[in-house]
């Protein structure tokens, strides 16, 4: 028999009807993925969300909720690698009153919680085997038993999953079950990094600046020297979207100027300066510039002059911080003989 959910805690997020943001972009991969995202939104079935830290995933799992049926419906999300172990299974069903020290009454877990909507599990491959199992038995027959009970309680939920892991791998590995991945699996969509989407990084950034100066007061829309775009384009951007919001919205708050020509890509790197090792014993010795490596092996000289080249952008490009008029000057090139190399070796270079 289904029961009404009832909440009686105050901390279940869930997402008002009329706080969807939307995600940014008009890159040829972007709008490939939203694409692909909008189809699958009306189809009731799961949903697994693979990218890496910063892309959006949670934007992308609220858009899937908004263009489904169930968008009147809650959307609730649970970070599964946030709870131990031991929490996670009363997290998600709840538990009776008694079921265990402390559980002084009865408590909604996140399946009743969001029953005619949806539930957005992030970081899903953390969740533990014996989870895994009660998981896969609500996708299938859409009941289950709260902690402590044995009354089948049932819900209607379409469950939308993300993570940056390797799902196939962690069944190899006997650490996810193979069954659970191919109900999760009805569609697999890959977001993308934003170092594949580098036609919005400056679109971005310029949607990150309007949005900080107008926090700040400031008038107008700041924009960025040629110096600051070559930088933000040229940087890999391991943290995604979410490191360039910080990045950009870090250099409106220091610039006092319209036109922000500094891009600090690591706050601690002027706040913590590496200091000098302690020297060994014995004389000093004078340092010598290090010669470049030469590619050894049997390859031709177009070949080895090409590796050559490549492993002078990285490192310059590294010890510069991304800076491309840096790493130019360093190189002893100009800007545009710069910019011919590294549009010639992008793909190898990162």
């Amino acid at each position: 028999m289904k029961q009404s959910p009832q909440s009686n805690r105050s901390d279940f997020q869930t997402v008002p009807s009329g706080a969807f943001k939307e995600a940014l972009g008009q890159s040829e991969k972007f709008l490939e993925f939203q694409e692909r995202l909008s189809r699958v939104a009306p189809i009731d079935r799961p949903v697994l969300l693979i990218g890496e830290r910063g892309t959006g995933k949670e934007l992308a799992a609220s858009r899937l909720h908004f263009l489904s049926r169930r968008w009147q419906g809650p959307l609730v999300a649970l970070n599964c690698s946030a709870l131990t172990p031991s929490l996670i299974e009363a997290e998600l069903f709840g538990y009776e009153k008694g079921a265990f020290t402390g559980a002084e009454k009865r408590r909604t877990g996140r399946f009743e919680t969001a029953d005619g909507g949806t539930l957005f599990l992030d970081e899903i491959g953390t969740i533990p085997m014996e989870v895994q199992e009660k998981i896969l038995r609500v996708v299938e027959y859409g009941t289950f038993e709260r902690v402590g009970s044995s009354d089948p309680v049932e819900v209607d939920v379409r469950i939308v999953a993300a993570t940056n892991a390797d799902l196939p791998a962690l069944v190899d590995d006997g650490r996810f079950k193979q069954d659970l991945l191919d109900r999760l699996s009805f569609e697999v969509l890959i977001v993308p990094p934003l170092r594949e989407r580098r036609e919005d990084i400056l679109f971005l950034a310029n949607h990150f600046a309007a949005h900080m100066a107008f926090e700040l007061g400031r008038e107008g829309v700041p924009g960025f020297s040629e110096e600051a775009v070559a930088a933000l384009e040229g940087y890999p951007w391991p943290g995604n979207v979410r490191e360039l919001k910080n990045v950009v919205e870090r250099a409106v708050y220091r610039s006092d100027s319209d036109v922000i020509s500094q891009i600090v890509f690591n706050p601690f790197g002027a706040s913590f300066p590496e200091f000098p090792s302690v020297p060994k014993a014995g004389p000093p010795q004078e340092e010598r510039p290090r010669s470049p490596e030469i590619p050894s092996g049997k390859r031709t000289m177009k070949e080895a002059v090409r590796e050559l080249e490549i492993s002078f952008l990285k490192r310059t490009l590294v010890e510069t911080k991304y800076n491309q008029q840096r790493a130019a000057k360093v190189l002893g090139l100009t800007y545009h003989q710069f910019r011919g190399l590294y549009r010639k070796y992008r793909d190898e270079i990162f």
